[in-house]
């Protein structure tokens, strides 16, 4: 199958890239190399014959029509996002403007090539969102989201998701076009730009600085390996009825701090430091403006309609993840320099 992915050079783009190349489809992956974007994502599969790199910003429609063009995908995945919700609160115009723009951008260039190539049934417009869209759950566990939940949004990164998210289906409803779309929870691995809490708390750690966690540490997020997630998109793109959605969880929820004290233990077994724990460096800081209480995925019908579940548990991904950062120091210290890495930001109310 010929695939074409958008932000291929990101943290799940690139996990994507490389499951599908090595898995044998052919990918064009098209990225505008922003901050978090690293070539080096894909390093594995760069000199396959199967991979092709396009540096094109999804908004501008020329380059896409182009690439539609040359390449003849047979499915797009859609990942190119801007995604930290800290970020969207100090500049949200980035958010709006490659996340709904670029979404309605790319939108439309695939409408003209599948219109153009006779509306095959088998072209497909895959588009992964998050779970953020639907706001925030109370500490009962017995509820989660699901596919049916109500949109949301808190936060102008997860506004401008929901946006693109309704975007893609109502491209389905009034044009006809084959859409996918899938909500995620919390992604950690490998790749990871630093901004986030997992690598944050490693790196910050092993850079002997405070780690800092928002609040009392008591917000839950339901985590999921980035290649189980991978997996679980192209199973969806595989198997996936056309107009529907899917969640994709981990079926792990944690508080931050429980989570950043599983770090602090790994850690401490993994690279002991001269005297204490890890987790001596914990501080809590003011908290993030509109900061979701829960976040937690059923992931039912993805469980029984196409038979996918998680393979990765959170101890395990996270002794992966560590034991990735304490290896390949050449890939994240040249990232230590740009605006945001391990750094507060979004304070700003």
């Amino acid at each position: 199958m010929k695939l074409l992915v958008t932000g291929g050079l990101g943290f799940i783009g690139s996990a994507v890239v490389r499951m599908a190349v090595e898995t044998g489809h052919s990918v064009v992956n098209i990225d505008a190399l922003t901050y978090a974007g690293r070539i080096e994502n894909v390093s594995t599969v760069a000199d396959n014959s199967l991979y092709a790199l396009e540096r094109v910003d999804i908004q501008d429609r020329a380059a896409l029509d182009q690439i539609f063009s040359r390449f003849n995908p047979d499915a797009v995945m859609h990942l190119a996002a801007e995604s930290h919700v800290d970020r969207s609160i100090d500049g949200p115009d980035d958010f709006i403007q490659t996340n709904i723009v670029g979404t309605f951008c790319l939108l439309e260039a695939a409408r003209a090539y599948w219109l153009n190539s006779g509306k095959p049934e088998s072209f497909r417009f895959q588009h992964i969102s998050t779970d953020e869209v639907f706001g925030s759950l109370p500490r009962d566990p017995s509820v989660k989201f699901t596919e049916t939940t109500p949109y949301s949004p808190r936060s102008p990164y997860s506004a401008s998701k929901a946006a693109s998210d309704h975007l893609v289906r109502a491209w389905h409803e009034t044009y006809g076009m084959p859409i996918l779309l899938t909500n995620c929870s919390n992604n950690y691995g490998p790749y990871h730009f630093p901004e986030k809490l997992i690598p944050l708390a490693i790196l910050r750690a092993l850079a002997g600085k405070p780690i800092p966690i928002y609040g009392d540490g008591s917000n839950v997020r339901d985590w999921l390996y980035v290649e189980d997630h991978a997996e679980a998109l192209m199973t969806v793109l595989a198997k996936g009825a056309v107009g529907s959605s899917y969640n994709i969880g981990g079926d792990n929820e944690l508080t931050n701090l429980e989570l950043v004290r599983m770090l602090c233990a790994i850690l401490d077994g993994e690279k002991p430091k001269s005297s204490g724990s890890y987790a001596d460096q914990i501080v809590f800081v003011a908290d993030r403006p509109g900061h979701d209480v829960r976040y937690a995925i059923d992931a039912t019908r993805i469980r029984t309609e196409l038979s996918w579940q998680p393979s990765v548990t959170i101890a395990e991904g996270l002794r992966r993840t560590v034991r990735w950062y304490l290896e390949n120091e050449a890939w994240w210290r040249p990232l230590m320099d740009r605006k945001g890495a391990t750094a507060r930001i979004g304070s700003r109310a």
